[in-house]
């Protein structure tokens, strides 16, 4: 694993924002994205292979919306396969240093709220920040988890068809406002993310651009994505952003890799 120590000083610092993604979420048994393109094309009437033909996931989405009026039953379907009563945070490890960290703002790009049920069940307090109304909400002292991408409590917040995505890109909502303040001056670690989503990378470059024009005389405090497997392309790609890249030098599976990062970050051992 590379040197954790400046992110271990940022953590300390309370300068640091963890960011995280649907992979710290899928070891508690989610099914993949897949399955919810399958159930989208059942409900349609299109077998499985022919629907996804038709398009990209964003497009597909539109396309049930457009046929539903809204993703309301969508996301209640996602909302019960989601967190299916076989599912527990009680023995992630990753969960538990997540709740146990000194991060004051985590960010998610997930809907799902095994986050807050991670914070629940070590009794942790928490605010969770969907919409501007939360935003007064918010105590210093208090951990933030704001749904970047919405929340299955709320249906107009979720980022999942294409009119949402493009929504989110235009980066002017109350909370890109608010993530382009939080930034300024922290570091980011990303967690569970796959670099073969678009959106993510996106994000990584609007973060780049943001500090630079805010900031510009003023050197960018580093952030760091997690990655299981080494990848000097990628490494390359986002150190023009500012992203070092983090993997592990054993053979550890991701999971454990990553539970291993997080216990040099915060401090602790297992």
């Amino acid at each position: 694993m590379l040197e954790t120590g400046t992110l271990r000083a940022a953590h300390e610092r309370e300068q640091l924002i963890l960011f995280v993604g649907a992979g710290v979420s899928q070891p508690l048994g989610l099914p993949p994205w897949s399955e919810l393109i399958n159930h989208m094309a059942r409900q349609l009437g299109f077998a499985p292979e022919e629907y996804r033909q038709y398009g990209s996931p964003l497009a597909l989405a539109e396309y049930f919306r457009l046929q539903h009026g809204n993703i309301g039953p969508l996301r209640s379907w996602m909302d019960r396969q989601w967190h299916a009563p076989d599912m527990s945070v009680a023995e992630s490890r990753v969960h538990e240093l997540i709740v146990r960290g000194n991060f004051k703002i985590i960010y998610t790009t997930n809907y799902d709220r095994w986050l807050e049920i991670a914070f629940e069940h070590h009794r942790r307090e928490f605010v969770k920040v969907v919409s501007v109304a939360d935003l007064a909400r918010i105590r210093r002292d208090v951990t933030q988890i704001v749904k970047f991408h919405g929340d299955f409590e709320n249906d107009d917040s979720i980022v999942l068809d294409e009119t949402s995505y493009f929504r989110r890109l235009d980066f002017e909502s109350p909370l890109d406002i608010k993530l382009r303040a939080d930034v300024l001056g922290r570091s980011v670690l990303f967690i569970g993310y796959s670099l073969a989503d678009v959106n993510i990378r996106y994000l990584f470059y609007r973060l780049s651009r943001l500090w630079k024009a805010s900031q510009s005389d003023v050197l960018q405090p580093p952030s760091y994505i997690f990655l299981p497997v080494r990848n000097p392309v990628q490494q390359a790609v986002l150190a023009q952003w500012g992203i070092e890249t983090i993997s592990p030098d054993g053979a550890d599976d991701a999971s454990t890799a990553l539970a291993r990062l997080l216990e040099a970050v915060i401090g602790e051992t297992p």
